[in-house]
């Protein structure tokens, strides 16, 4: 049992990583205090993206060289400086410097964090209880994205807009502290810094060979950019309205709320809707007529409805399509495969990012009309057989 303070030392750590105080208030910190304009806003996380994909191979090597344990504690270091970064003046270079240390820290953590809980259990013989443990991990994440915004509100109301990116130094401060106490899982093999060009060989191969692997994919995409927007723009949509920012984190923890009660519910939803096919297309559709309504109305209860309503169910489905989507790929496979998935979004977000940042520059309305619209036709028109979704 050397290794059981693992487990609750990653628990801490990922509520602490993830106290991000700055998502209350994260449009008004880049347009009103930052002077971006929303498509510069888009842009940078375009290059982060970007950024993300071109330090994988790099920071695997330190994960393999120097251990996950020092990985993670310098991906939150990284993360502890960006922030700090971000906060010192208003101006696009300097944010778009601390997106790419962001960056170089979101790599450095990415992968090392879940291997070594995993290597911690099976160092202990209970790899078994994986599911449960990555589970409950989950919900500590959870919890600290479900607070955080609570606490950013009040920070931006009582310090300013630029403090809950700099008081977001003091949590990934923590976080990075804690994984310097854990103890490193000795392994054989050094596998992170392949983990990319295995990706993109064994990934691609695998993929474009599989019709059902690529119908479900392209839903869970197609759907994913479209809820990503949803994000992006609903402080937006509260500032158009007339909402002020102390209650903008409210309305994000109730974001991040809708989304755990429908993930907790699948079962029932689909017994709701009538079959598990029936459920996809209504969470399409149910995003884009939340969009539609959002993207025309400023009277705040409806429009506040509306964005729980388009969040719940267009970013609730994640887990249910990463089971679909296991379900198809085999273990020795499973890895890449999800990771190529997961690539592609990213790369179609890199593109579409300025295009969608611009449009919302000429009209707010307009855009989201288009997206919700179009979430809407997708839903009708694209519908996954019931027969490919396998438990």
């Amino acid at each position: 049992m050397y290794y059981k303070s693992n487990i609750w030392k990653m628990y801490l750590f990922g509520f602490f990583k993830n106290l991000h105080f700055i998502s209350a208030v994260f449009i008004p910190f880049f347009i009103s205090w930052g002077k971006l304009q929303f498509s510069q806003v888009l842009l940078l996380q375009s290059l982060y993206l970007l950024f993300v994909f071109l330090l994988e191979v790099p920071t695997g090597a330190v994960a393999d060289y120097l251990g996950r344990k020092v990985s993670i504690s310098l991906g939150a270091l990284f993360g502890t400086i960006a922030a700090i970064v971000y906060a010192s003046y208003p101006s696009f270079y300097v944010f778009l410097l601390g997106e790419f240390i962001f960056a170089i820290g979101t790599t450095l953590i990415s992968g090392a964090d879940k291997a070594l809980i995993y290597d911690s259990l099976k160092k202990m013989k209970l790899e078994k209880q994986s599911k449960k443990i990555f589970a409950r991990w989950h919900s500590f994440k959870l919890t600290g994205l479900f607070i955080s915004p609570l606490i950013g509100s009040v920070i931006a109301v009582k310090l300013g807009l630029r403090y809950p990116m700099l008081l977001l130094s003091v949590p990934l401060a923590i976080a990075g502290i804690i994984a310097l106490t854990l103890k490193e899982p000795k392994t054989k093999q050094k596998i992170e810094s392949r983990r990319y060009v295995d990706v993109l060989v064994k990934g691609v191969k695998y993929f474009v060979k599989h019709k059902e692997l690529k119908i479900i994919a392209f839903d869970f995409i197609v759907i994913s950019i479209v809820s990503y927007y949803l994000i992006w723009t609903y402080q937006l949509l509260l500032q158009r309205a007339g909402v002020s920012i102390a209650y903008f984190g409210v309305v994000s923890s109730l974001l991040v709320l809708s989304q755990i009660v429908v993930i907790n519910n699948y079962s029932r939803l689909e017994k709701l809707f009538g079959s598990k096919a029936n459920f996809l297309t209504m969470s399409s559709l149910l995003l884009g007529v939340g969009l539609v309504i959002a993207s025309l109305t400023s009277f705040v209860p409806l429009l506040i409805i509306a964005i729980l309503i388009s969040g719940a169910f267009g970013l609730g489905r994640r887990p249910i399509f990463d089971s679909y989507l296991n379900k198809f790929i085999p273990s020795r496979e499973r890895a890449t495969v999800i990771s190529f998935i997961s690539m592609l979004s990213s790369f179609s977000l890199i593109v579409l990012n300025p295009i969608v940042g611009k449009a919302v520059d000429l009209s707010l309305t307009k855009s989201l009309l288009f997206l919700g619209a179009f979430a809407i036709v997708f839903s009708l028109i694209f519908r996954i057989k019931e027969e490919i979704l396998i438990d």
